[in-house]
């Protein structure tokens, strides 16, 4: 085994896989007091008509809800797969030691009182110390449960309906989700929902690894509150991507380490939501911005076959105008194509649309053709036939509780847009402009077929479209970031601890082959101007600290000094800030005309990661970064140059010099090796000035390794 793959391993908690698809369960706790957890989980067993074998652990009881109890675990006849530990916190450990004497598959402990609290902090400890000696995987504490819909096993601590089974899995780390997302009339087929709650033994990580092998799975929506462990968050993507399994996310919360990081620039530029992001981009995983549409993106990515299949762009049929405009806006939000219709389409288009419609994209046909299913038809075919479209949304709202006599129209309407959608080769997609205005019943049917997706709500279903678009990812990409990350420890850049003043950094990035202007280190006035004179004047004079992150906001940088009175002068004004104290001075020969631009490596984030951007001392509020996880290849980082809303500026806009881009880049890939080699919590070059001679490091400033 390779050290990467040692170290991925040791990450790694056991395998849930018991508890995902249980054949056995015991209740410890098991009573018949309505509402307790102890009681709630055999009602859900029954309802979801659950055909393994049923244990409840009660010295008191021989029998719960007709099943038989025993004392003790070590009483079972046999060990069982899943474990409900439905009694107060205290008493958990041991039980967990138990059943591991008793050869159990795994626990799930629904109880609160552990390390969400700093009282019961020591008890999560002794909870992970029993796990660990048992060698048994458990769900929460402090969480919902498991529910296997397929295995027909709501291991959980909330009344569950019957459910019907289907490809969308969810993980959340917030319990009133999960049971918010098993109680939402939708018609998402779950197949696994799973609370993690405290995650004291397994991690988000670890279930997805589990899920993404696991049979019938199609997507997976997680809710997180928590970064976790980078490596085992890149490896489980991966795993994911290997199977061309769809990828939901809502990051929710911040945490303090962009805060901690906030002395050099790029605590500011690159928070750790930013970094997440990045790592979610490179997985293919899209990104949800509230609870409903985490919902509808996993459902839309559990259907492969709703994918655009040909290049070209998207479509937007409704029978309002309004919402025509709105969908247009929510594209352009979300940078999505809507093409001009083909001639061909147009005409056909125009053969068969009332006077009262204009032939657009998006296109309001009216609801005059509400009951002309025929013309209806021919607008779908004649918009999914296209070859400037690939993709086609349908909105198309059917409200609840409909006559009868009714709702044989509605359902016909659905029906002739959906053929129509069929005669062409566009990916099809039908939503709802309201998300309860969609079918549950059809939604299911849809997901049956496997061709088109469902959204519910016009805002999802755009988010949708777009998520669908996307690139898959790359597998061997995503090994390369979990590598980095696990042979890279994770530390928060909170002091200065082991810091490099400017002059130490610069020696460090010669070393590794990276450029900055000629330079001397003095220590004194005399020192200074020998300097000046050894390297040629006009020169630079700075102060160099590990404590002077920002030089210009101290005043501790004096430019273009041409004559060795005027470096006398700057050095004798240098030496006599408060900054001094401890710092030594660099003389630098003066570089000649560019770009400042930004290049900096942290590693306090989900996984290590390069910035790239506009750099300078207006870096912070031009705000014009884009963030690479490593390691980031020269190819990689020119392309993050180029979508850069500064790139005009690189490549020649209004007569202006382009720049080297190709060294940059390489001055960008270089600088992300040499942090991951030193294990530098951070390096950052701010500013590089990037010419057409190449790009050289006109400051730098490195903190780490720590500890």
């Amino acid at each position: 085994m390779s050290a990467d793959a040692s170290d991925a391993a040791a990450r790694r908690g056991p395998d849930p896989t018991p508890l995902l698809r249980p054949r056995s369960v015991a209740v410890v706790g098991a009573n018949d007091r309505p509402g307790s957890y102890g009681d709630v989980i055999f009602r859900n067993l029954a309802a979801a008509g659950f055909e393994g074998a049923v244990w409840g652990v009660n010295p008191k009881r021989d029998e719960v809800h007709g099943r038989p109890c025993v004392p003790r675990l070590a009483d079972l006849p046999e060990p069982v797969d899943a474990v409900v530990v439905a009694i107060p916190a205290a008493a958990v450990p041991a039980v967990i030691v138990e059943a591991g004497e008793r050869g159990c598959g795994g626990a799930i402990v629904l109880a609160a009182g552990f390390g969400e609290t700093a009282a019961g902090r020591p008890l999560e400890a002794e909870l992970r110390k029993a796990a660990a000696g048992a060698a048994i995987p458990i769900c929460g504490p402090n969480g919902n449960g498991v529910v296997s819909v397929a295995a027909r096993a709501p291991l959980w601590g909330d009344s569950v309906e019957r459910l019907s089974p289907g490809p969308v899995a969810v993980i959340t780390q917030s319990g009133n989700f999960g049971v918010n997302a098993l109680g939402s009339d939708r018609g998402i087929g779950f197949h696994t929902v799973v609370s993690t709650g405290n995650s004291a033994v397994l991690s988000a990580s670890d279930w997805l690894e589990a899920l993404a092998v696991a049979d019938g799975v199609g997507s997976v929506a997680l809710m997180l509150e928590s970064d976790g462990d980078g490596a085992r968050l890149a490896a489980a993507l991966e795993s994911c991507a290997e199977r061309g399994i769809g990828v939901a996310v809502l990051k929710v919360g911040s945490s303090a380490a962009g805060a901690r990081a906030a002395g050099a620039h790029t605590g500011a530029l690159a928070g750790d939501q930013r970094v997440f992001a990045a790592l979610l981009e490179e997985a293919g995983a899209a990104q949800a911005s509230e609870p409903g549409e985490l919902l509808e993106l996993a459902r839309a990515l559990a259907q492969p076959a709703a994918r655009p299949s040909r290049q070209g762009g998207l479509a937007v049929l409704t029978c309002s105008g309004g919402d025509s405009g709105v969908a247009a806006d929510l594209a352009a939000a979300h940078g999505l194509e809507l093409p001009e219709l083909s001639p061909v389409a147009r005409e056909r288009l125009a053969a068969v649309l009332p006077s009262a419609a204009t032939v657009g994209n998006p296109l309001d046909y009216t609801s005059m053709l509400w009951d002309d299913h025929e013309a209806l038809e021919e607008v779908a075919a004649a918009v999914s036939s296209d070859p400037a479209i690939d993709q086609l949304l349908l909105l198309f709202d059917q409200p609840r509780g409909l006559d009868p006599k009714v709702a044989d129209g509605w359902e016909n309407v659905r029906r002739a847009l959906l053929a129509g959608a069929a005669k062409g080769d566009a990916a099809t997609i039908l939503a709802s402009t309201l998300p309860e205005l969609l079918d549950p019943e059809g939604a299911t049917e849809l997901a049956a077929g496997g061709r088109v997706a469902t959204a519910a709500g016009l805002g999802a279903a755009i988010a949708c479209a777009a998520a669908l678009r996307a690139e898959a990812a790359d597998p061997e990409r995503l090994r390369e970031i979990a590598a980095a990350a696990s042979t890279t420890p994770i530390s928060a850049v909170d002091s200065l601890d082991g810091g490099y003043g400017e002059a130490e950094a610069k020696q460090l990035l010669a070393e590794a082959g990276l450029a900055a202007p000629t330079g001397v280190i003095a220590v004194d006035l005399a020192g200074a101007v020998e300097g000046a004179r050894t390297i040629g004047l006009p020169v630079a004079l700075k102060l160099s600290s590990p404590a002077l992150l920002h030089k210009t906001e101290a005043g501790a940088l004096v430019l273009d000094l041409r004559t060795e009175a005027d470096v006398a002068d700057a050095a004798e004004r240098l030496l006599s800030l408060p900054e001094a104290r401890g710092a030594t001075l660099l003389v630098e020969r003066m570089a000649g005309e560019g770009v400042e631009l930004i290049f900096a490596v942290r590693r306090d984030g989900v996984v290590p990661a390069l910035l790239v951007g506009t750099g300078g001392i207006w870096a912070e509020a031009l705000d014009d970064v884009a963030v690479l996880p490593l390691p980031a290849a020269p190819e990689r980082v020119e392309r993050a140059l180029r979508g850069l809303r500064s790139a005009p500026l690189l490549t020649g806009a209004r007569g202006s010099p382009a720049i080297d881009l190709q060294a940059a880049a390489r001055f960008g890939s270089r600088l992300g090796e040499l942090a991951l080699a030193r294990g530098l919590d951070l390096l950052e070059v701010n500013p590089a000035l990037a010419s057409p001679a190449g790009c050289v490091a006109l400051d730098a400033v490195a903190i780490g390794p720590s500890g």
